[in-house]
């Protein structure tokens, strides 16, 4: 299909192509491998030709990402982003790619990502441990032992102490995505927690317990943003990019002004000014939980509710799929997956769920009631979600990338 002609005005820019790769226990494809994989499904999940993709944003491979990977995939692209903000790289690359479509600098810009984390560190080419280096502001804290799992667990006591937040209540959280990801066939852990059994696991990182933490996985996924001119001939109805936001917010952790607030306080103001929505609005929410003190800040910061209350909103079921607020309603990182850099997984569960693709007792519906699950549109039984919100957390609340989404 011959591209779109120059516009002078901003054109609107829809998610048009979401796939995963195979993720979970994958231990014959390489990393590559599986960043093809989840492309070439995303492209025809969005029934467009691979000769409209003239963008291409990815991070975590390479030595020259994006260009390996473009290399890789047989296509030479005329826009390229290779940001690399940790966990929040996605929401940011989304943002960015966004703002490059509805300026006409590309048309149509493929998000790609894939990892063997968990299949590397089993066949032992790599080890668990991940080390950011000791340059830089990192040399200030790296002689004290400080890991990426003790700095949100420093955050989650302070959170603790200052709201009175409980062990109990950051249980929820990993009790609740898992109850989400029984429903998810491709989860790769299902079976039922209880919030003793949260409680009662190992210890990493004091606060956090081994299911306080997100799992270890391989696998990769793909989103496909194009201009509103491709979407008539796509395969599935447009999920449209309403707003975006990105912040960073620090490195050290001396420069951190409060641990009790993320980026996300201010990217997701951002991203709701800019779609013309508030929380409100939403009906379902897709969150990086590397950690469960992540989602429930994360909620506050995105005004779900106030400053403190993320504890009492969450031990009330709110989160899970029948819930008044679905979120992470694959599993999130704590139960479907987790290779990595896990934003991009989160604009495929959205797009998914807003498209009404999430499959049988795990598609979001809304009721007469507000939030939650109701019954089928056809059978007078609600309606699907319009709104998601999307946001991705990098480094130890170091960044964040705000996606709201509609159709």
């Amino acid at each position: 299909m011959p591209p779109p002609p120059p516009s002078s005005s901003r054109r609107r820019v829809a998610v048009v192509g979401v796939a995963l790769s195979d993720c979970g226990r994958v231990d014959d494809a390489s990393a590559y491998a599986l960043h093809a994989q989840a492309a070439r499904r995303a492209l025809a999940d969005s029934g467009l030709g691979r000769e409209v993709i003239d963008g291409i944003a990815s991070a975590g491979l390479g030595t020259l990402a994006p260009a390996e990977v473009a290399e890789y995939l047989g296509l030479r692209p005329r826009w390229v982003d290779s940001t690399s903000v940790g966990g929040s790289t996605w929401e940011v690359m989304a943002a960015h790619a966004a703002d490059a479509i509805a300026a006409g600098h590309a048309d149509a810009v493929l998000l790609v990502y894939g990892s063997t984390a968990r299949a590397d560190l089993k066949a032992r080419r790599r080890t668990a441990n991940l080390s950011f280096g000791a340059g830089g502001p990192l040399q200030f804290e790296v002689p004290y032992g400080h890991t990426l799992i003790s700095k949100y667990a420093m955050a989650a006591r302070r959170h603790m102490y200052e709201y009175g937040t409980t062990l109990e209540q950051l249980a929820q959280v990993a009790v609740q995505a898992r109850a989400n990801a029984a429903a998810n066939p491709e989860a790769m852990y299902r079976e039922p927690i209880t919030v003793d059994e949260v409680l009662s696991g190992p210890m990493i990182a004091d606060p956090f317990t081994k299911l306080h933490c997100c799992i270890r996985s391989d696998g990769g996924c793909a989103v496909l943003l194009a201009a509103e001119e491709y979407v008539a001939d796509c395969a599935s109805a447009p999920v449209w990019v309403l707003g975006t936001g990105e912040h960073v917010s620090h490195t050290a952790m001396s420069e951190w002004a409060d641990f009790t607030v993320s980026p996300a306080a201010v990217s997701g103001r951002l991203a709701f000014e800019r779609a013309g929505v508030g929380p409100a609005d939403v009906d379902i929410a897709e969150i990086y939980d590397a950690f469960t003190y992540m989602t429930l800040v994360t909620l506050e910061d995105l005004g779900f509710c106030a400053k403190g209350e993320g504890g009492a909103f969450v031990e009330k079921g709110r989160l899970q799929l029948d819930g008044e607020l679905p979120t992470n309603t694959d599993g999130g990182g704590l139960s479907a997956q987790h290779p990595g850099m896990r934003g991009l997984f989160l604009l495929v569960e959205a797009v998914r769920q807003l498209r009404g693709e999430a499959g049988e007792g795990r598609q979001v519906w809304r009721g007469d009631g507000g939030r939650g699950r109701g019954r089928l549109e056809d059978g007078g039984r609600g309606r699907l979600p319009e709104v998601a919100v999307v946001s991705g957390t990098g480094g130890w609340f170091c960044s964040s990338g705000t996606v709201v989404l509609g159709r």
